[in-house]
């Protein structure tokens, strides 16, 4: 791939960036990398992020056919969100983020 390429809709980085846009995205994802979480679990994990905004990015990632949603018919009722197959392909992105992120100093 060339550098100096002109980044387009069929660009395959602006695709990703498209799925992988926002703070929370990347970070959801992480969370899902280990296996099957409540929404509840996912909320607490993330700290910071509205109920509204957990929704919506689980919401698009499931859109995207990244995430699974499967909703258990209990009182109360029990959602659990999961990476599909292609969702986990995301994984090498997220360990790579890690280890740049190792090396960073947080902003004063």
């Amino acid at each position: 791939m060339k550098t100096d390429d002109i980044c387009d809709e069929d660009c395959p980085v602006a695709k990703a960036s498209e799925v992988l846009s926002g703070k929370w995205t990347t970070l959801i994802v992480r969370d899902l990398l280990s296996g099957k979480k409540r929404y509840s679990e996912l909320q607490r994990s993330l700290s910071g992020i509205s109920p509204r905004m957990l929704a919506a990015r689980l919401s698009m990632l499931e859109d995207a056919g990244l995430v699974t949603k499967t909703i258990y018919p209990t009182v109360p009722p029990k959602t659990e969100y999961e990476l599909t197959a292609e969702g986990r392909r995301i994984e090498p992105v997220i360990v790579a983020m890690a280890s740049f992120g190792t090396g960073l100093t947080a902003a004063e």
